[in-house]
Formats: C-alpha cells, sequence, structure tokens
C-alpha cells in the first residue's frame, strides 16, 4: 500500500517528457515570474543549448544540464525535469555520444566542441527504389 508521500510524488511525475540523452541539442521552456508576486506577470523563457548530463534517474528528482555558448562564454543551467515551472522541453537534434556525461565540452573550443549528428525521428528508409525494367 503506498503512503502518502509515494501518492504525492506520483502525482507530481510529468508523462509527457521526451526522451532526453547526453549530446542532444534541446529547447527548455521555463516560466518566469516577473514584478511583485500579487501582481506579477508570467511569462515564458526560452534555453537552447546541448544536454551534457543527466543525473538522478528517472524519478522526481531527475535533472538535465544544459550548456549553450554565448559571444565565446559558456552558461550552463540545470533543470529539474518534473518542475512545474517547466512548461515544455523540444528535443531538436541528437548527437552521437559514447559516454554519459560530456563535460570536456567545457574545455572544447571550435571544431572539437562539435558532436556528430544521429538520424532523428522516423526511420528513412536507405534503399534505393527499384529500377523500373524495360
Amino acid at each position: 500500500m503506498p503512503n502518502k508521500f509515494e501518492t504525492f510524488i506520483k502525482a507530481q511525475l510529468k508523462t509527457d517528457l521526451p526522451e532526453i540523452r547526453p549530446g542532444d541539442t534541446v529547447r527548455v521552456y521555463q516560466k518566469i515570474k516577473e514584478g511583485p508576486p500579487a501582481g506579477g506577470k508570467e511569462r515564458i523563457q526560452v534555453f537552447e543549448g546541448l544536454v551534457i548530463a543527466r543525473k538522478h534517474g528517472k524519478g522526481i528528482t531527475s535533472t538535465i544540464t544544459v550548456r549553450k555558448v554565448i559571444s565565446e562564454i559558456g552558461v550552463e543551467r540545470i533543470f529539474p525535469l518534473h518542475s512545474p515551472t517547466i512548461e515544455k522541453i523540444e528535443t531538436l537534434r541528437r548527437g552521437r555520444v559514447r559516454r554519459a556525461k560530456l563535460y570536456y565540452l567545457r574545455r572544447a573550443k571550435g571544431k572539437r566542441a562539435r558532436l556528430k549528428r544521429e538520424e532523428f525521428g522516423e526511420a528513412i528508409a536507405k534503399e534505393k527504389p527499384e529500377e523500373v525494367k524495360k
């Protein structure tokens, strides 16, 4: 029998999250509250970058670290995946990587900082269409 804590956590888990892996380029939409708490406005801020780490499994505490470079300065943000402030997460590209944590990209510049791309979306038939016999 689940206790109250487990029931509360299960209600807070998001079910519409895409599969996010290190090497993915993602766009994270986060709600930001501006102004005084009583009459402030709420807007959505977008952060687009490369996922360099995913931590804490698939539970309520799972997080991703997203890195982007703005005018040659690296900016990293850690997003809790199941936070109510996260509106949505879009996966734009998938990079082919061979390790779980991509911290080496912090030191890499230029061509060394690029990842090879992996096919994303539906599988595309790579076979040539049959030629018409005359």
